[in-house]
């Protein structure tokens, strides 16, 4: 039976450790466009440092968090397999998980991708592609299921219908702060409150 590849393992010192999980370079990079905006002063370490998993593998970040000697963590993860129960770990290491089934799909804003592109918000192909393909924005069960991964990818619906491939990142960077669904707000304001400045806890009065 081949073994999986392990995780390489970063050693950190006092000002390196939290760690960030993620399910592959795009991830990564999504995260990282919109950390820019939401939490500019610690993006670069906070990206810099950032784990691949290869796919959602939440186990794989729990053993490199245990022999990381981080603080704390947290494993961002897909919602395709949201059902499966994660790994038990310690409090220092969280897992947030996407309420839809994949990060592409909270790029799927007709402002921000036509603001990337340099296209016209009336542009016909992209009007045909969000009408054909995205669903309603209430409709919280057809997001859950829709395969953002594919409907983005090279050969996918995006690229086919508009004859362009998406630029994932800087689509990222292109949504505005009012553009951003909830659940990109819920994520970095965890981190921003995990990567507060930690207060030494004072001693009680004699």
């Amino acid at each position: 039976m081949r073994k999986r590849a392990a995780v390489p393992v970063r050693r950190m010192d006092s000002r390196q450790g939290f760690v960030l999980y993620v399910e592959g370079p795009r991830d990564r990079g999504i995260l990282r466009a919109w950390a820019y905006r939401l939490l500019p002063k610690q993006a670069p370490s906070l990206f810099e440092g950032a784990v691949i998993l290869g796919g959602r593998r939440p186990q794989r970040a729990v053993d490199h968090f245990q022999l990381s000697g981080a603080w704390g963590g947290l494993c961002v993860l897909d919602g395709d397999d949201a059902d499966a129960p994660l790994p038990v770990t310690s409090d220092a290491l969280g897992f947030f998980t996407w309420s839809r089934r994949h990060i592409e799909s909270y790029l799927l804003v007709p402002e921000a991708i036509a603001r990337s592109l340099g296209l016209r918000l009336d542009d016909r192909r992209l009007q045909h592609f969000f009408d054909t393909h995205v669903p309603a924005p209430g409709d919280a069960e057809a997001w859950r299921r829709l395969d953002a991964k594919r409907l983005l990818g090279e050969r996918g619906a995006f690229s086919q219908t508009v004859g362009r491939s998406l630029p994932l990142a800087r689509v990222a960077r292109a949504t505005r702060l009012d553009e951003l669904h909830g659940d990109v707000r819920s994520l970095f304001e965890r981190l921003e409150g995990e990567l507060a400045p930690r207060r030494p806890s004072r001693s009680p009065d004699p």
